[in-house]
């Protein structure tokens, strides 16, 4: 009843009344049964000098016939015709909306660029500013922060009191209200950047305001925020029952459809305003990408969520993956192949990693990837079988078909089973040949992460946040404490074993020979026990092998590293910092290892 005035106790002049016959037009409105009224009808932004009326005024003359007949037939003299207000930036689909919606009877109401994209598509359309009287003003901040718009939204009809207050202030009720905010989020992440000022103009005032009267309002008011809920909308709107459910679905997604917004805003203005990566508050804004079979285990409900933090916009990582083929991705299989993209993005030879329940079970770099694929194979065949093979370079026909075929090393027979192929990209043919190997092998496409990034992690009641372990091999000095310096290929094999580490489960060992992992302990309690089974796993070719620890040794003598050393271990990387570096230093002395301190420690729990 947008803009409908109700009949008053005073009258008004018969040249006043003439003035307003010329702009009336005609409603018709249900009776209680199957009986019409003729009713006239204005908007008083027709009228601009309706506001100096008093509002108590009546427009009797020759219209009070009508009104009075459908006062004495019982119907409430506000009664008009179903109203929706459309203001959007998103116009996908914007015709189908507005003809389905004036199909169903309902008088649209819209602002600027809305208005006259359905103008041109054929839906007739009263603009915001026909209705409330006041033009569009301050270069668009103004255009719908009016009562006519927000009491026409938030009255509650079944409150006599609240349309009470609509008919003595002549607002109309909305029923549908379907906004979309502007694009700050795409604006403020745009790779050809924005101007402090622009992004502040970016910032939708109006319409959030809309969204949040309308959800508010759900009772009486639809809110659509979402393109792909127009089908749903008109579908809604043809059936004869309402449905709480339904209008309560809409207004949660309204809700978090303008949280999210604000969100991005926030996290925008605090890079704009301080250096600290740590805001006093902070929320993180999850679009659900999937619901998942289950969690780690099969009696725990899951589901995938995408990062939309402006912080993670073309920031690469396993979340933002495509998935060429394969079943449906698990919440181990998003665990595992994360893992493993992580470690195999540390190399810039081309690598081969292989992890299974996180941890890094094979690595190899060579300038044959396929060879790299072998030895990674061959460093933990059992613990491969079933694992996530991931490459730091493209797949081609070639080693995609060694993929395929490539027996175990165990038995030279049984052909290698792997869950998860991710790599940067791949070849028409090898992605083809990958097809071929299994209908449930998952084949991901993934971007590097980039540095830098918040690291999450929840605790109960809680969550801890810190900086991305993404330091490189050039951050670090690896600087010899020993009297025995080490040989170019075994420093090489140091760094190599010191970039496996810190993605192995602490406590951690790594041994390597030739930038191949031969051993690696993880998750033990103590660091003795991950070495003796790094060591147990390298067997007879650890003599003169590179070993990484990913803390420092509390103890050398009769401990952990003197029998890496009694092994043949050749050069020994940690961090150092542990009241006995003398220790480990005077043990390397005595069995004549090289000992690197690196100062940078890699705990992963």
């Amino acid at each position: 009843m947008l803009g409908f005035t109700t009949a008053a106790s005073s009258s008004v002049s018969p040249p006043e009344a003439a003035t307003f016959a010329t702009a009336l037009t005609t409603l018709r409105i249900p009776r209680a049964a199957a009986a019409t009224v003729s009713l006239p009808v204005f908007t008083l932004g027709s009228f601009p000098n309706l506001h100096s009326l008093n509002s108590t005024t009546s427009f009797r003359s020759n219209y009070s016939s009508p009104v009075k007949a459908m006062a004495e037939a019982g119907a409430p003299a506000t009664l008009g015709k179903k109203h929706a207000l459309i203001s959007l930036s998103d116009k996908r689909d914007l015709a189908v909306l507005g003809s389905g919606l004036q199909e169903l009877g309902y008088t649209i109401v819209s602002t600027g660029g809305t208005a006259s994209a359905l103008e041109s598509d054929g839906v007739s359309v009263t603009k915001v500013e026909d209705l409330t009287g006041f033009p569009e003003m301050l270069d668009g901040r103004v255009k719908t922060l009016h009562p006519y718009i927000h009491g026409g939204i938030l009255a509650r009809r079944d409150l006599e009191h609240h349309m009470q207050a609509l008919d003595e202030h002549k607002i109309g009720t909305i029923d549908v209200v379907v906004v979309n905010l502007y694009p700050f989020y795409e604006k403020v992440s745009s790779s050809s950047g924005i101007s402090f000022e622009d992004a502040i103009e970016n910032i939708d005032i109006g319409g959030p305001a809309m969204i949040r009267a309308a959800a508010k309002n759900h009772k009486d008011v639809l809110v659509v925020v979402d393109p792909k809920d127009y089908p749903a909308l008109l579908e809604f709107l043809r059936g004869k029952q309402d449905d709480q459910q339904f209008r309560r679905k809409l207004a949660q997604k309204a809700f978090q459809h303008v949280a999210s917004y604000d969100t991005a805003v926030s996290e925008w203005l605090w890079k704009q305003t301080s250096e600290d990566k740590f805001p006093p508050s902070m929320t993180v804004s999850l679009s659900l990408r999937s619901a998942l079979r289950y969690g780690e285990n099969p009696h725990q409900k899951a589901a995938f969520y995408v990062d939309k933090s402006l912080a993670e916009v073309n920031a690469g990582g396993i979340a933002t993956a495509i998935q060429h083929h394969g079943k449906e991705m698990s919440y181990n299989n998003y665990l595992d192949a994360d893992a493993a993209w992580n470690c195999v993005c540390e190399f810039n030879r081309p690598t081969c990693v292989v992890v299974k329940h996180t941890n890094p079970c094979g690595v190899a770099s060579r300038d044959d990837i396929i060879e790299a694929y072998r030895l990674a194979v061959k460093a933990d065949p059992v613990s491969a079988f079933g694992g996530i093979v991931a490459f730091n370079v493209e797949v081609d026909e070639a080693l995609a078909k060694d993929i395929r075929e490539f027996r175990s090393p165990t038995d030279n027979e049984t052909r290698m089973f792997y869950e998860i192929v991710v790599a940067p990209k791949y070849t028409k043919k090898g992605l083809e040949v990958l097809r071929g190997k299994s209908k449930t092998l998952r084949i991901l496409e993934a971007n590097k992460n980039s540095k830098g990034k918040l690291s999450l992690r929840q605790v109960g009641g809680g969550w801890l946040a810190q900086d991305s372990d993404d330091l490189v091999l050039e951050d670090i000095q690896f600087k010899t404490v020993s009297e025995k310096a080490p040989q170019e290929s075994e420093l090489s094999d140091a760094q190599f074993a010191w970039l496996c580490v810190k993605h192995v489960k602490s406590n951690a060992i790594v041994i390597v020979k030739d930038n191949c992992m031969l051993g690696m302990g993880s998750g033990q309690p103590n660091r003795l026990e991950s070495l003796r089974i790094a060591l147990r796993k390298a067997g007879d070719d650890v003599k003169g092998a590179a070993l990484a620890s990913d803390a420092f040794f509390p103890f050398a003598w009769n401990d952990a590293v003197e029998e890496a050393c009694q092994s043949g271990i050749s050069v020994i990387a940690e961090p150092g910092g542990s009241i006995r570096d003398g220790d480990a230093i005077d043990c390397c002395k005595k069995y004549g290892v090289s000992l690197l301190f690196t100062n940078v420690r890699h705990f992963r729990h």
